[in-house]
């Protein structure tokens, strides 16, 4: 990413990671009927949010891979990719 950017507080940048273009049984499945991703990689992270004055670190690093809901965050565009960006609250959880 040659772009540089640094969210704030507990925000996340989030980079989809793309789904099979085949189901188990060999059918290929058109980008129309295609539903958006619920996982990705985590790009970057901010460094946590304040809670009374203290800093409370964010639970995800970079290179995490994540699942979050269909309709989390907001839909940015950095060199030309998608990506989002989204608080840790909209996290799901890690994938391990």
């Amino acid at each position: 990413m040659a772009t540089k950017i640094r969210p704030l507080h507990d925000r996340v940048i989030v980079k989809r990671i793309a789904e099979e273009e085949k189901t188990k049984g060999g059918i290929i499945i058109p980008d129309t009927a295609k539903e958006k991703p619920q996982e990705g990689k985590v790009i970057a992270a901010g460094p946590g949010r304040f809670d009374d004055g203290k800093l409370i670190p964010i639970g995800v690093k970079a290179g995490d891979k994540i699942l979050f809901g269909k309709y989390s965050g907001s839909e940015i565009k950095l060199d030309g990719e998608e990506h989002l960006i989204m608080r840790e609250e909209d996290i799901l959880g890690v994938i391990e």
